[in-house]
């Protein structure tokens, strides 16, 4: 039979490159660990780790045994999170994860008003638009737009439908003109956001059932999403925001939507937690919260 702590160990050396690493994280010592290892081999009667005298990695079984490990110890320990707490105690620590622009403009307040009706709710926020890896960084839940590449990881919709749009301040659109096609963009400057070293020069937008997808140039580059947006509202060039990012702007009329008939970019918006907080109370409250205020936000106004 498997054994829970040796299922541990595995996930920790995969994820450290390192089986001293992972008997030094988990406070054991090597002989522990490689044991432990050997004896998920033996049981398995497969090799999972390949070893050499400088590294450790995966083969090919423990890169397919490795997702299964995962959810195995996920869900142990939400069933022991669920006993020990109780199915309605809501409290306790949760790290969350959330990108610069809403997190800080719209989140933030919203965060304050869940911890006025949960109390013994504690959050520890990061503000962030780079993708934590959930298992490896003390993340406990992420709001994100688009989807994550993880597939064990738990996706739940705060807005689907939502879209990226062509605003800027009103003063930019009466200094330069609109753009009223995609190829008009050539003409403008274009307010571009980088991510991951990656910088979004190509724009795509949707008309008609065609897609049309335009590079666009710009003298004004940023990995966060809120100085792209303040640039925008300065009128220093055109953003391609999500529109959640700069739905109280465009509602008050310091931001203008352009180029309407054509549809952005989709930027669905989600929350995403990792299997082991599937059964906590705390986990669903909050989630439930989210989506009611994400609705009223959309419907507000």
């Amino acid at each position: 039979m498997v054994r829970l702590e040796d299922l541990v160990i595995f996930v920790s050396a995969a994820d450290n490159g390192s089986l001293t690493a992972a008997a030094r994280q988990l406070d054991v010592s090597p002989a522990v660990a490689s044991a432990a290892l050997k004896r998920l081999e033996v049981e398995l009667n497969a090799r999972l780790l390949a070893r050499s005298t400088r590294s450790l990695h995966l083969t090919t079984d423990g890169e397919r045994y490795l997702t299964y490990a995962r959810n195995a110890i996920a869900e142990i320990e939400a069933g022991r999170d669920a006993v020990a707490h109780g199915r309605q105690a809501i409290g306790g620590n949760v790290s969350i994860s959330m990108p610069s622009d809403i997190g800080r403009n719209v989140f933030l307040k919203w965060l304050s008003e869940f911890r006025s009706k949960y109390p013994d709710v504690h959050f520890q926020l990061r503000i962030s638009d780079s993708v934590s890896d959930m298992f490896k960084q003390p993340v406990d839940v992420a709001v994100r737009y688009g989807k994550p590449d993880d597939s064990t990881l738990i996706v739940l919709p705060l807005d689907e439908k939502n879209r990226r749009v062509l605003c800027s301040a009103p003063r930019y659109f009466q200094r330069y003109g609109r753009p009223v096609t995609p190829s008009d963009l050539s003409k403008h400057n274009c307010l571009r956001f980088a991510l991951s070293d990656m910088v979004h020069s190509r724009w795509t937008f949707h008309h008609d059932g065609e897609s049309t997808a335009v590079p666009v140039t710009g003298d004004l580059i940023s990995d966060d999403g809120e100085i792209v947006h303040r640039w925008a509202l300065e009128g220093l060039g055109i953003a391609y925001k999500s529109r959640l990012d700069v739905l109280d702007d465009l509602r008050a009329g310091r931001l203008e939507a352009v180029m309407e008939d054509f549809e952005g970019e989709l930027a669905p918006l989600s929350l995403i937690y990792t299997h082991r907080l599937v059964l906590s109370p705390t986990i669903n409250a909050l989630r439930e919260f989210l989506q009611t205020r994400v609705k009223q936000y959309q419907h507000s106004g």
